[in-house]
């Protein structure tokens, strides 16, 4: 019995980490550093994040820039819009002194920079925030920098540019993003799924506030997601719903609180 007694712990500790999901930083660092700069990135892969997300458009002459916004008014000292600028004239821009001091003069990276900096192993969820016209230079770029079809994860909230990645990037896993909002209400859940199943999607990424059942999420029969998970309760809730990645701000301090 005293022998059972020391093996019992090490095997549900064993368990319990099996169970635990890869903790994905939320545009980098983003609550210590300016997010969707290198900067950010860099930060949460230094303190041990599983992998990094970050959020990409198209400039006017066709460069694949990392921002949120449409236009650059929250993020840097000039409002630029991003789809009617030069990748020039937004690298000008200071996209780091808005976050603190300590960042002046960080700029608005390309995908292929971000790209550069993503260590082997390491998850990279790259959300395209645009429509589908970016998926041809998305796909031309990650091909010249052979990225790792294991780790590289296509998201977007729009179903359309989902089957454009499943048609021209099949190499790469594309997963539709839903805020799942009212999907407690039957009609909404049914338009969710066919949604779903429309772009023919192989991962599903919803918002950790969506009254959605663990049952609805699993029936779907592929890799989930939930955004932006920043504190132990909301973690262990969303964990509880079977996800196998969890976006944060935070992600490697709330890694620490869940073990």
């Amino acid at each position: 019995m005293k022998l059972l007694s020391l093996i019992l712990p090490v095997v549900f500790s064993v368990s319990a980490m099996a169970e635990m999901p890869r903790f994905i930083a939320h545009r980098g660092a983003s609550s210590e550093a300016p997010e969707n700069t290198l900067s950010a990135f860099r930060l949460a892969l230094e303190q041990g994040a599983d992998g990094i997300e970050g959020d990409f458009r198209l400039t006017s002459d066709g460069e694949i820039v990392c921002m949120h916004d449409a236009d650059t008014k929250r993020t840097a000292d000039k409002n630029l819009v991003i789809a009617n600028s030069t990748y020039a004239e937004l690298a000008k821009l200071d996209a780091g002194s808005w976050k603190s001091p300590r960042f002046a003069g960080e700029k608005i990276p390309k995908l292929g920079e971000v790209l550069d900096v993503l260590p082997q192993g390491k998850f990279f969820f790259l959300e395209i925030k645009t429509g589908p016209a970016i998926v041809d230079p998305i796909r031309r770029l990650l091909l010249e920098k052979k990225a790792d079809t294991a780790h590289v994860i296509i998201i977007c909230f729009d179903p359309a540019v989902i089957a454009t990645c499943r048609e021209k990037l099949p190499e790469f896993q594309a997963h539709l993003v839903s805020s799942l909002k009212d999907v407690d209400q039957p009609d909404k859940a049914a338009a969710y799924r066919k949604q779903f199943e429309d772009c023919k999607a192989q991962g599903f990424q919803f918002d950790c506030r969506a009254p959605v059942s663990g049952e609805w999420l699993k029936s779907l029969g592929v890799p989930l997601d939930s955004w932006t998970v920043d504190d132990a309760a909301t973690a262990r809730k969303v964990m509880a719903l079977g996800v196998s990645f969890i976006t944060s701000n935070r992600p490697s301090a709330l890694r620490r609180e869940l073990e």
